[in-house]
């Protein structure tokens, strides 16, 4: 876990890799329960007989779910100290290159890779990769951008 002691150290760190995050399996459970709160029951997540037979050999994650996961993961890779807040601004560049099989393995690296200031804050710009464990592509790609404001 990468500490900084406050949103002035952070601002420093642009241009970086900020780490890379613990392990995370993806559940079934955790599917089916995404499935029921976004109402997406498409068979190749939720259907495990049916899925086996298809395409991916087995039920997937949405990549939806995965990109939801990026905070999660986050907070294994850093904190800053001294924030009164922090609210998630938008994303650019989001990507699922490869998909999640229920069962796999997943972190993702962070790299700060831009930090503005702006009249609520600081809006940092944060490039997550998201990997699977025994897997070359990613499972997602993306820039999240963050408005964050010192204490």
């Amino acid at each position: 876990m990468r500490r900084f002691e406050n949103l002035d150290a952070f601002k420093a760190a642009v241009g970086t890799e900020l780490g890379t995050s613990e392990w995370l399996t993806v559940t079934q459970e955790q599917v089916n329960m995404f499935a029921d709160a976004t109402g997406d029951r498409q068979w190749i997540h939720v259907d495990q007989q049916r899925a086996a037979a298809g395409p991916f050999g087995g039920t997937i994650a949405h990549g939806y779910l995965t990109l939801s996961l990026v905070p999660t993961l986050a907070e294994s890779i850093y904190t800053i100290d001294g924030l009164a807040m922090g609210v998630n601004y938008g994303a650019d560049k989001l990507r699922f290159p490869h998909p999640v099989a229920v069962g796999s393995r997943i972190r993702e690296t962070a790299t700060l890779t831009a930090i503005s200031d702006r009249g609520t804050g600081t809006e940092a710009h944060v490039k997550f990769v998201v990997e699977i464990d025994g897997i070359s592509k990613p499972a997602c790609v993306v820039d999240v951008i963050y408005v964050l404001a010192a204490a």
